[in-house]
């Protein structure tokens, strides 16, 4: 089998953080191919049916007016610290807007009163430290929020409220180093999280208490040290979960209990020596449910009889298991270095 690759994967049916740039291509090739040269300096805009689309990049200046019919707008590569204050104005049927890439410091409270329809809002690699509160108050419609790659380093609920039909949030890549209680407790239909590559050392109780059908949560990339029992209790549909690169060192006995559907999981890169009994039998027999696999390596590993309950998992488990060779003791003396499967069959 196949080892697991660390590098992010798309959420499938999630946002694709690519389209704005496929977007872009496959209209310079529909000008490209009706032989009209694109102009550098103008916007790149294609009509259909649904609504405008409208891409612009450098060098392209941004025009002072959009059609009426806009759907999609793209404004990305700029390095613009604020944004023009018309640049909304007469579009009420966006549903995605995309600012990637730029420097915005600041956003102002009433900034998306014209888009009441807006469902994606892209702010990836921006230098946002904070939100205002009232963002969203019209924003009912929205489902997707990137604000992946900023300067947060805390959040408030508050931000995030009038966001009612929330289905992905991305915050990774930021400076969080604590979350709010009942940040997500309004998110009924939340689908992904991502939290990764972040600060945080430790997750309130009730982060995950609100969601009724998470599925994807990326919490990799942080400085957690325990998995708490009842932190994940309440998302029994999570598929995909991602705790790797962490400082992990303890995982409660029922941190994994009643999640019966996981596809994936991964605590590789951590501090886990040893587990506590129960823990992996709360989770069930992985190949009943497994559709991926999980990843258990770069931890240092005591193989002792306190692995047991673990030995015979992995053993009735091996076909799902990714870096067989990087999964390895690191004591006592006599099986340092040994790949913790081989033990784990021999015992």
């Amino acid at each position: 089998m196949s080892s697991w690759s660390p590098e992010r994967k798309q959420s499938p049916g999630g946002w694709d953080p690519h389209l704005s740039r496929i977007l872009f291509l496959l209209l310079l090739f529909v000008v490209s191919a009706k032989g009209v040269t694109p102009d550098p300096n103008a916007c790149l805009v294609f009509h259909s049916r649904n609504g405008s689309s409208i891409s612009c990049q450098p060098p392209a200046k941004l025009p002072r007016y959009l059609p009426a019919d806009t759907v999609y707008l793209a404004v990305e590569f700029f390095n613009l610290t604020q944004l023009p204050a018309h640049i909304l104005q007469g579009i009420p049927d966006l549903q995605e807007l995309h600012l990637s890439s730029n420097q915005l410091e600041d956003l102002s409270a009433k900034f998306l009163l014209p888009v009441p329809q807006l469902k994606v809002l892209d702010l990836t690699h921006n230098a946002l430290k904070r939100l205002p509160p009232g963002l969203f108050q019209v924003s009912a419609a929205l489902h997707t929020l990137v604000l992946k790659e900023n300067r947060l380093d805390s959040l408030e609920a508050s931000w995030l409220h009038g966001l009612k039909a929330l289905r992905h949030l991305d915050l990774s890549g930021n400076q969080l180093q604590t979350l709010p209680p009942k940040l997500l407790a309004n998110f009924t239909d939340l689908h992904i999280l991502d939290l990764g590559n972040n600060q945080l050392q430790t997750l309130p109780p009730d982060l995950l208490r609100g969601p009724l059908k998470l599925e994807w949560l990326h919490l990799e990339g942080n400085r957690l040290q325990v998995l708490e029992e009842g932190l994940l209790a309440p998302q029994p549909k999570l598929r995909y979960l991602f705790l790797n690169n962490n400082k992990l060192t303890t995982l409660a006995a029922g941190a994994l209990r009643g999640l019966q559907v996981l596809d994936m999981l991964d605590l590789s890169n951590n501090l886990l020596t040893s587990v506590p009994e129960g823990l992996w039998a709360s989770l069930g027999k992985a190949a009943g449910n497994m559709k991926v696999g999980f990843d258990i390596s770069g931890n240092p590993w005591i193989c002792d009889q306190k692995l047991d309950n673990l030995y015979l998992w992995l053993v009735a488990n091996e076909d799902k298991m990714f870096s067989r060779n990087d999964t390895r003791c690191a004591g006592p003396k006599a099986l340092e270095g040994q790949m913790l499967l081989a033990v784990a069959s021999s015992y």
